[in-house]
């Protein structure tokens, strides 16, 4: 039993007092309104199941149907530490709950051989612009068999973006210079999905970076952040990646570790945290989440752009749960935004609510996903928004797919942050300033 409330951290659910603040900020206490699917009944199931009261069935629905958005932390007057108690409790479920023997080789699969490895995402994406390219995505569209693909995953391949054949991602260079005099050394965490399946943004991502006046590496031994293992129980997983993500940009010896997913940087920054039983690693982790930042962050420490082509559009902006919550990264974003000639800022209500994104959330639970989507975009249309902004790869999705369900492609579109940059005409304000 104390093997147990050690693993399940036991001891932090006494930190919560019930008051209650969580609830309002709390997206499937609103949308499912069941007490033991908000922050304080997750919590309270947790000391339960360590106690010996419940079984595991009983803590496996509310854990699993939480989306980890942390936005209850924030508004905690006790500073209950919600993301480690979920996670510890996510990794006791892993360990316990049956799987069948193709579960397990499934598991072993995704999270051993796929998530970590470089050549297994960039074939994803070549998959992924064979099927678009060559006329078999329609095709399969029309006599509507895409309905009939797992997990939902059909409602999602309608709204892929353009990827860039095999032949300009062989192209990519592993440094690129700044324009002009340079003024840090960054290394670029590309990301899993974001280089897979969103490599156009990261391309564009770079060309920002050199116009802002920074050289950039980007180191090829990095791997998953482990976000998505960590979500998955997959402690021990997730661990071994932060390693090698650490000895791969201490080789490069950068000034700064920029990523552009606000996933990732949320687990980026948390690597210290994993390490309190092996001091040489954490003092590792400390001196790696030092450097870590956003690309806004970074853009907006910078001060060297300047923005030539005017954006006439209405524009609104869903922020990302991670980089919001956890990083806590709420301005610069919007001050690069409206920064842009031309755009037309609104504000929709809930701007800092979780979309049901969530990693890999809207997959494998697609319904109560959908509910919160829907609710997402009810806040939307009131602005008027031509384009909306975000600055994570489920979250673009997410909002693409919401588009997508309302029929508003005609009059909407969803953006990373980055894209709305890069056609704003970026240019280095004084190139040979240091």
């Amino acid at each position: 039993m104390r093997q147990l409330q050690e693993k399940i951290n036991y001891e932090k659910t006494f930190d919560c007092v019930h008051c209650g603040y969580c609830l309002p900020a709390c997206p499937t206490y609103e949308s499912m309104q069941k007490e033991t699917h908000s922050p304080r009944g997750r919590i309270n199931l947790v000391k339960q199941f360590a106690e010996g009261k419940i079984d595991i069935e009983a803590l496996q629905e509310p854990i699993d149907k939480c989306l980890g958005c942390n936005a209850c932390a924030v508004v905690c007057p006790t500073n209950v530490e919600y993301s480690k108690i979920l996670e510890s409790a996510k990794g006791v479920l892993d360990e316990q709950k049956p799987k069948t023997k193709k579960q397990k080789i499934a598991e072993k699969i995704i999270f051993d051989q796929v998530f970590p490895s470089k050549t297994w995402m960039n074939m994803i994406g070549q998959a992924t612009w064979l099927y678009k390219k060559s006329g078999l995505q329609s095709l399969l569209e029309k006599t509507g068999l895409t309905k009939w693909a797992p997990l939902h995953l059909g409602q999602f391949e309608q709204v892929l973006p353009d990827l860039p054949s095999p032949a300009e991602r062989k192209r990519r260079q592993k440094v690129a210079k700044a324009i002009g005099r340079s003024k840090a050394k960054v290394g670029f965490f590309t990301g899993c999905v974001m280089d897979s399946i969103f490599f156009k943004i990261n391309a564009k991502m770079i060309d920002l970076l050199t116009r802002a006046g920074v050289d950039v590496f980007i180191p090829d031994e990095q791997t998953c952040c482990g976000a998505l293992h960590a979500h998955s129980g997959k402690l021990g997983s997730s661990k071994e990646l932060a390693k090698r993500n650490i000895e791969a940009f201490e080789r490069e010896n950068v000034d700064f570790i920029v990523n552009n997913a606000g996933g990732c940087g949320a687990r980026l920054i948390e690597y210290e945290e994993l390490f309190e039983d092996e001091p040489e690693w954490r003092e590792r982790a400390k001196a790696f989440v030092a450097k870590v930042k956003d690309i806004s962050q970074l853009l907006v420490e910078l001060d060297t752009l300047v923005f030539t082509k005017p954006v006439h559009e209405i524009v609104t902006y869903q922020a990302s749960c991670h980089m919001l919550n956890v990083q806590r990264v709420a301005e610069p974003p919007l001050r690069l935004l409206k920064s842009i000639p031309g755009i037309d800022y609104r504000e929709m209500e809930g701007s800092d609510r979780c979309c049901g994104s969530a990693g890999i959330y809207n997959i494998i639970q697609y319904d109560e996903s959908m509910k919160i989507l829907d609710q997402k975009m009810d806040a939307i249309k009131p602005t008027d928004a031509h384009t909306i902004v975000t600055t994570n790869p489920g979250c673009l999705l997410q909002m693409k797919l919401g588009i997508h369900r309302e029929g508003l492609e005609n009059r909407m579109r969803a953006v990373h942050l980055v894209e709305l940059l890069y056609e704003a005409g970026p240019e280095r304000r004084n190139p040979y300033d240091y």
